[in-house]
Protein backbone atom coordinates (compact mmCIF):
# COMPACT_ATOMS: atom_id res chain seq x y z
CA UNK A 1 0.00 0.00 0.00
CA UNK A 2 2.78 2.43 0.86
CA UNK A 3 4.57 1.62 -2.38
CA UNK A 4 1.42 2.39 -4.35
CA UNK A 5 0.94 5.66 -2.45
CA UNK A 6 4.54 6.67 -3.09
CA UNK A 7 4.15 5.94 -6.79
CA UNK A 8 0.95 8.00 -6.92
CA UNK A 9 2.64 10.91 -5.11
CA UNK A 10 5.58 10.84 -7.52
CA UNK A 11 3.20 10.85 -10.49
CA UNK A 12 1.09 13.64 -9.01
CA UNK A 13 4.14 15.78 -8.27
CA UNK A 14 5.74 15.37 -11.70
CA UNK A 15 5.04 18.40 -13.92
CA UNK A 16 3.62 18.02 -17.39
CA UNK A 17 6.44 20.20 -18.68
CA UNK A 18 9.90 20.72 -17.22
CA UNK A 19 10.36 24.24 -18.51
CA UNK A 20 12.88 25.49 -15.94
CA UNK A 21 14.97 22.33 -16.06
CA UNK A 22 17.49 23.97 -18.39
CA UNK A 23 17.97 27.02 -16.15
CA UNK A 24 21.68 27.68 -15.85
CA UNK A 25 23.64 28.42 -12.69
CA UNK A 26 25.58 31.55 -13.51
CA UNK A 27 28.32 33.16 -11.43
CA UNK A 28 27.05 36.14 -9.45
CA UNK A 29 29.05 39.18 -8.43
CA UNK A 30 29.26 39.53 -4.63
CA UNK A 31 27.14 42.69 -4.67
CA UNK A 32 24.46 40.96 -6.76
CA UNK A 33 24.51 37.88 -4.53
CA UNK A 34 24.16 40.08 -1.43
CA UNK A 35 21.28 42.01 -2.96
CA UNK A 36 19.44 38.86 -4.02
CA UNK A 37 20.04 37.25 -0.62
CA UNK A 38 18.57 40.30 1.11
CA UNK A 39 15.58 40.19 -1.25
CA UNK A 40 14.72 36.58 -0.49
CA UNK A 41 15.61 36.89 3.20
CA UNK A 42 13.24 39.71 4.13
CA UNK A 43 10.37 37.99 5.94
CA UNK A 44 7.81 40.76 5.53
CA UNK A 45 4.27 39.30 5.61
CA UNK A 46 2.23 39.42 2.40
CA UNK A 47 -0.27 41.96 3.71
CA UNK A 48 -0.89 44.78 1.26
CA UNK A 49 -1.25 48.38 2.38
CA UNK A 50 -3.04 50.98 0.32
CA UNK A 51 -2.81 54.75 0.22
CA UNK A 52 -6.48 55.21 -0.64
CA UNK A 53 -9.82 53.45 -0.88
CA UNK A 54 -9.69 53.28 -4.69
CA UNK A 55 -6.43 51.31 -4.64
CA UNK A 56 -7.85 48.90 -2.08
CA UNK A 57 -11.04 48.42 -4.10
CA UNK A 58 -9.00 47.79 -7.26
CA UNK A 59 -7.00 45.13 -5.39
CA UNK A 60 -10.15 43.46 -4.07
CA UNK A 61 -11.65 43.49 -7.56
CA UNK A 62 -8.47 41.85 -8.92
CA UNK A 63 -8.53 39.27 -6.13
CA UNK A 64 -12.15 38.35 -6.86
CA UNK A 65 -11.61 38.09 -10.61
CA UNK A 66 -8.43 35.99 -10.29
CA UNK A 67 -10.02 33.74 -7.69
CA UNK A 68 -12.88 32.96 -10.09
CA UNK A 69 -10.38 32.15 -12.87
CA UNK A 70 -8.25 29.96 -10.61
CA UNK A 71 -11.12 28.01 -9.02
CA UNK A 72 -10.85 25.03 -11.39
CA UNK A 73 -7.17 24.62 -10.55
CA UNK A 74 -7.43 25.34 -6.81
CA UNK A 75 -10.87 24.40 -5.55
CA UNK A 76 -10.35 25.20 -1.86
CA UNK A 77 -11.26 28.88 -1.43
CA UNK A 78 -8.95 29.72 1.50
CA UNK A 79 -5.92 28.12 -0.19
CA UNK A 80 -6.73 29.92 -3.43
CA UNK A 81 -7.07 33.34 -1.79
CA UNK A 82 -3.88 32.87 0.25
CA UNK A 83 -2.00 31.91 -2.92
CA UNK A 84 -3.29 34.94 -4.85
CA UNK A 85 -2.63 37.36 -1.99
CA UNK A 86 0.94 36.07 -1.72
CA UNK A 87 1.54 36.10 -5.48
CA UNK A 88 0.23 39.67 -5.74
CA UNK A 89 2.43 40.78 -2.84
CA UNK A 90 5.60 39.09 -4.11
CA UNK A 91 5.01 40.26 -7.70
CA UNK A 92 4.53 43.87 -6.67
CA UNK A 93 7.44 43.68 -4.24
CA UNK A 94 9.70 42.64 -7.13
CA UNK A 95 8.24 45.22 -9.53
CA UNK A 96 6.55 42.62 -11.72
CA UNK A 97 3.03 42.38 -13.11
CA UNK A 98 0.97 39.80 -11.20
CA UNK A 99 -0.47 38.65 -14.55
CA UNK A 100 3.06 37.85 -15.81
CA UNK A 101 3.86 35.86 -12.67
CA UNK A 102 0.54 34.01 -12.93
CA UNK A 103 1.42 33.16 -16.53
CA UNK A 104 4.84 31.93 -15.44
CA UNK A 105 3.36 29.75 -12.68
CA UNK A 106 0.81 28.31 -15.11
CA UNK A 107 3.53 27.34 -17.59
CA UNK A 108 6.05 26.17 -15.00
CA UNK A 109 3.95 24.04 -12.66
CA UNK A 110 0.30 24.21 -13.65
CA UNK A 111 -0.27 25.77 -10.18
CA UNK A 112 0.98 22.64 -8.40
CA UNK A 113 2.80 23.44 -5.18
CA UNK A 114 4.85 20.23 -5.10
CA UNK A 115 5.78 20.02 -8.79
CA UNK A 116 9.31 18.72 -9.41
CA UNK A 117 10.95 18.74 -12.84
CA UNK A 118 13.25 16.01 -14.10
CA UNK A 119 16.15 18.41 -13.41
CA UNK A 120 14.99 18.98 -9.82
CA UNK A 121 13.33 22.40 -10.22
CA UNK A 122 10.76 22.80 -7.45
CA UNK A 123 7.39 24.27 -6.66
CA UNK A 124 5.11 26.79 -8.27
CA UNK A 125 7.83 28.75 -10.07
CA UNK A 126 10.13 25.74 -10.58
CA UNK A 127 13.14 27.14 -8.74
CA UNK A 128 16.34 25.18 -9.20
CA UNK A 129 17.90 24.05 -5.88
CA UNK A 130 21.19 25.83 -6.63
CA UNK A 131 19.39 29.12 -5.92
CA UNK A 132 18.71 28.01 -2.35
CA UNK A 133 22.45 27.51 -1.89
CA UNK A 134 23.48 30.60 -3.82
CA UNK A 135 21.18 33.24 -2.30
CA UNK A 136 19.14 31.41 0.35
CA UNK A 137 19.85 29.41 3.47
CA UNK A 138 20.83 26.26 1.56
CA UNK A 139 17.59 24.41 2.43
CA UNK A 140 16.16 23.38 -0.93
CA UNK A 141 13.18 21.71 0.79
CA UNK A 142 11.89 25.18 1.68
CA UNK A 143 11.30 25.81 -2.00
CA UNK A 144 8.01 23.93 -1.53
CA UNK A 145 6.81 26.60 0.92
CA UNK A 146 4.40 28.82 -1.00
CA UNK A 147 5.72 32.26 -0.08
CA UNK A 148 9.35 31.15 -0.25
CA UNK A 149 8.88 29.69 -3.73
CA UNK A 150 6.96 32.67 -5.08
CA UNK A 151 9.50 35.06 -3.58
CA UNK A 152 12.45 33.19 -5.13
CA UNK A 153 10.71 33.02 -8.50
CA UNK A 154 9.90 36.74 -8.50
CA UNK A 155 13.36 37.77 -7.25
CA UNK A 156 15.07 35.59 -9.87
CA UNK A 157 12.87 36.88 -12.71
CA UNK A 158 13.48 40.48 -11.55
CA UNK A 159 17.23 39.79 -11.52
CA UNK A 160 17.08 38.47 -15.09
CA UNK A 161 14.89 41.40 -16.17
CA UNK A 162 17.48 43.83 -14.78
CA UNK A 163 20.28 41.94 -16.54
CA UNK A 164 18.35 42.14 -19.80
CA UNK A 165 17.67 45.88 -19.31
CA UNK A 166 13.91 45.51 -19.10
CA UNK A 167 13.46 43.06 -21.97
CA UNK A 168 10.96 40.54 -20.59
CA UNK A 169 11.29 38.27 -23.61
CA UNK A 170 15.01 37.76 -22.97
CA UNK A 171 14.51 37.65 -19.19
CA UNK A 172 12.02 34.78 -19.55
CA UNK A 173 14.42 32.98 -21.88
CA UNK A 174 17.15 33.31 -19.28
CA UNK A 175 14.76 32.10 -16.55
CA UNK A 176 14.14 28.99 -18.62
CA UNK A 177 17.72 28.54 -19.77
CA UNK A 178 16.71 29.05 -23.40
CA UNK A 179 17.65 32.71 -23.98
CA UNK A 180 16.99 33.77 -27.55
CA UNK A 181 14.56 30.96 -28.35
CA UNK A 182 10.84 31.81 -28.64
CA UNK A 183 9.03 28.75 -27.24
CA UNK A 184 9.17 29.52 -23.52
CA UNK A 185 8.65 33.31 -23.60
CA UNK A 186 5.77 32.86 -26.04
CA UNK A 187 4.19 30.25 -23.74
CA UNK A 188 4.38 32.59 -20.73
CA UNK A 189 3.13 35.61 -22.68
CA UNK A 190 0.27 33.47 -23.99
CA UNK A 191 -0.63 32.22 -20.51
CA UNK A 192 -0.43 35.78 -19.13
CA UNK A 193 -3.34 36.84 -21.35
CA UNK A 194 -5.65 34.57 -19.38
CA UNK A 195 -4.86 36.51 -16.19
CA UNK A 196 -5.51 40.03 -17.43
CA UNK A 197 -8.48 42.03 -16.25
CA UNK A 198 -10.85 43.37 -18.95
CA UNK A 199 -9.19 46.36 -20.62
CA UNK A 200 -5.63 45.40 -19.60
CA UNK A 201 -3.02 44.74 -22.27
Amino acid sequence: MLVGSAAWLATAAAPRFAWAGAQLEEPLADAVRSGLSASVGNKAPPKPRFDNVEARLAYLSWLGAMSAKLEKRKSEALTRIEFLETLWYESRRAGLEPSMVLGLVQVESGFRKYAISSAGARGYTQVMPFWAKSIGDGQASRLFHMQTNLRFGCVILRHYLDRERGDMYLALGRYNGSRGRPEYPNAVFGARKQWLLPGEV
